[in-house]
């Protein structure tokens, strides 16, 4: 879109993002001199993940706009801020306690019932830094085991499946939502995302209206995702906020007439967002490293590519680990079922296959 792209990462150099930038700065968010150089290289400046200080994006946002606004990403990268956030908003969620030492964990779960979810308040996804209680733990020790200051306690949610809405929101308050999809997890991770989600159409339609409430209490610009637990009686509540790109949002590359980076670079650039139709129902699929042959062997990728309708992406990073997210296929069909079909015979060849080469069978 003719957009000169500077990275600042604390990663070692040509980490992913950096392979595709023109200039990339490798440094502690806390060198002060490097911020000062990347500053002078942008016009404006937005994050590619939550985890980042609060205090770094606060002094980069006195020298140039940083879209997310870093007070609302400072809200969505804890727990306990974004919790709080949500029941302040008035906005559905399940009831949750702080926590910040073991006599406090014990009463929260004598309130909340088991089982119930304690989780770390800050820096925790794809199911780290949390732990199902049922009954019968130590307490004392579950509290030591989880090491942090403070943490968050929710009621069990029995819901029928998760979904999410990722959408954009432009600086002149334009708010602009990809279809409602629905997503499958496999050890807490995305495994599959199905869109547009198979729940009933004003499910799909009371989604997307608690995301655009997310967005405006938040005051965002940008590509964001709200994720969602559907109840059996269709009763939803926002489980999370990611204020990014979405893992769930990534079929947009391929199945929308707009896809969701576009949309953060339209959104963060002031220009009018896109058309996020979709054509047609897609399916995405995560690779993990554990499809992966090696640390550095990638798989024989044909079960994907000699599909027709799939596309296959990889992220440039440089070692594949068990549950890393190295990269995704996204499957497009007429109908979602089948492109769910299609991309779990696809996954599973790719697994069959890794199982031969690494037994040798």
């Amino acid at each position: 879109m003719g957009f000169r792209v500077v990275v600042f990462t604390d990663e070692a150099p040509g980490c992913p993002a950096g392979q595709e930038a023109e200039v990339e700065m490798n440094a502690g968010y806390g060198d002060a001199e490097a911020r000062a150089k990347f500053v002078k290289q942008v016009d404006v400046v937005t994050a590619e993940f939550e985890n980042i200080p609060a205090a770094f994006l606060a002094a980069v946002e006195k020298a140039v706009p940083v879209f997310p606004p870093p007070a609302a990403i400072e809200i969505t990268q804890n727990r306990e801020r974004e919790k709080n956030f949500l029941r302040g908003a008035g906005i559905p969620c399940a009831e949750f306690r702080v926590v910040d030492s073991a006599a406090a964990l014990e009463a929260a779960v004598a309130e909340l019932g088991l089982p119930c979810v304690l989780k770390t308040a800050a820096f925790g996804y794809d199911g780290k830094g949390q732990r199902k209680l049922t009954g019968g733990e130590d307490l004392e020790e579950v509290w030591t085991t989880l090491g942090v200051p403070r943490g968050v306690v929710e009621a069990w949610v029995p819901f029928q499946c998760e979904v999410s809405v990722v959408a954009a929101r432009g600086q002149d308050g334009q708010f602009v939502p990809f279809a409602c999809v629905e997503n499958i997890h496999t050890h807490h991770i995305l495994d599959f995302t199905l869109a547009p989600a198979r729940v009933p159409a004003q499910t799909s339609a009371a989604a997307v209206d608690l995301a655009r409430r997310v967005a405006e209490a938040l005051n965002y610009v940008g590509t964001m995702a709200v994720e969602l637990f559907v109840l059996h009686d269709g009763t939803l509540l926002v489980n999370e906020i990611a204020p990014r790109p979405h893992n769930s949002g990534h079929y947009t590359i391929d199945a929308c007439e707009t896809n969701q980076f576009e949309q953060q670079l339209r959104a963060v650039t002031g220009m009018p967002l896109g058309n996020p139709a979709q054509p047609v129902p897609a399916v995405m699929v995560n690779l993990l490293g554990d499809v992966w042959y090696t640390e550095v062997n990638h798989p024989d990728w044909s079960p994907v590519l000699s599909h027709p309708r799939a596309n296959l992406h990889l992220y440039g990073k440089k070692k594949a680990l068990p549950g890393r997210k190295m990269g995704h296929f996204t499957v497009l069909a007429p109908t979602v079922e089948q492109a769910f079909a299609e991309a779990r015979a696809i996954k599973e060849e790719l697994l069959l296959r890794r199982a031969t080469v690494v037994t040798g069978v």
